[in-house]
């Protein structure tokens, strides 16, 4: 249900409305936006009579949401969610935010050589996974916490901000202490346990479509997420699993305004894991760009062909650098910003 507080209602009777809806038994979330104050009473009563709340001085509207998933939806918060990692970072407002890396962190030397080449062509924020969800439990599965301090280092350099894959609750304490923002990969997007706990920090998470997850089902994971209090919550369009066969996953471009329409909350899209193939992944940025993400988060490494995971959907760096050139022209088209660098001090190389 959500109640929409008259813009002449005191402090006083917000108080009291949110006092009786909690005596109701409903939890309540407060929205405040430009020009409106929203109460989202969370709570499974059919019966409830809403002329109850209606009829409350301070009240100016009263209805129920229709959607499970009620934080998440826009008829809980109708303006877009803005989520504010740096003073130059910003998900969800004008600004495409760009996040490259590699999918692995192996040593110093490679994280320092993608980080300079991914910084100096735009790229704001520096992915890399230091616990890694592998299909093969023989296949290279991170460094650990010794990976989180090569990363964060890496990001101080280069005055990057970090993002890194939490896989379980008991590493969630250890990534707290690295990263700006926690990433749910898509065999973890419908672990309910850990998305609880993730609702308890007070960092953003991003939260990756699961390979066979409705968007329905992916904003149903956003809500255990915002549930718990942090509103930090941003989406990831990574492909999902269908018949067909000659990419790795299918890129569902129409999932971007689709979620957008839905939601308020902010949406990216990652086109590595999309397509799985290098030549493919320019294409698909370009296009989900065009679709209205927010921003890209893209695999590259210095040098692909070596890596230690996912090296064929890895681009170059010469690659992500034409890639930056090319979005650049289709987010000015389309009335937006690629979200500047902040201003970086000469590295020497090592």
């Amino acid at each position: 249900m959500v109640v929409v507080i008259d813009k002449n209602a005191t402090k006083q009777e917000i108080e009291n409305i949110i006092e009786i809806l909690h005596k109701n038994g409903f939890d309540v979330h407060r929205s405040t936006g430009v020009n409106q104050t929203v109460l989202g009473a969370i709570g499974v009563h059919p019966d409830f009579d809403t002329n109850t709340i209606r009829v409350l001085p301070g009240v100016a509207q009263v209805y129920r949401i229709t959607e499970q998933y009620k934080l998440a939806s826009r008829s809980f918060k109708r303006e877009n969610t803005i989520i504010n990692i740096a003073d130059n970072i910003t998900f969800g407002g004008k600004d495409v935010v760009i996040i490259a890396g590699p999918c692995s962190v192996e040593n110093e030397e490679q994280m320092f050589k993608v980080a300079e080449s991914v910084s100096s062509a735009g790229a704001v924020m520096l992915r890399g996974g230091a616990y890694k969800p592998r299909t093969s439990p023989y296949a290279f599965q991170g460094l650990g916490e010794e990976g989180l301090k090569i990363m964060r280092n890496t990001c101080d350099i280069f005055h990057l901000k970090m993002i890194t894959e939490v896989m379980d609750i008991s590493q969630i304490e250890t990534i707290l202490k690295y990263t700006d923002i926690l990433q749910v990969g898509a065999r973890n997007m419908q672990n309910f346990t850990l998305l609880r706990e993730l609702g308890k920090i007070d960092k953003p998470v991003l939260l990756k479509r699961g390979i066979s997850a409705t968007t329905e089902e992916l904003l149903m994971s956003a809500e255990y997420i915002l549930s718990g209090g942090n509103k930090g919550v941003i989406l990831c369009e990574r492909g999902i699993r269908t018949f067909e066969k000659s990419t790795r996953n299918t890129m569902d471009l129409s999932a971007i305004p689709v979620i957008q329409q839905k939601s308020h909350l902010p949406i990216i899209a990652d086109p590595s894991h999309a397509v799985g193939l290098r030549d493919k992944i320019i294409p698909m940025a370009r296009a989900a760009i065009a679709a209205g993400a927010d921003g890209l988060i893209v695999e590259v490494h210095p040098d692909p062909n070596n890596a230690l995971s996912d090296g064929g959907q890895s681009l170059f760096p010469e690659q992500f650098n034409q890639l930056m050139q090319e979005i650049k022209i289709i987010v000015h088209a389309i009335g937006r910003d690629i979200c500047k660098p902040a201003i970086q001090k000469k590295v020497q190389s090592i």
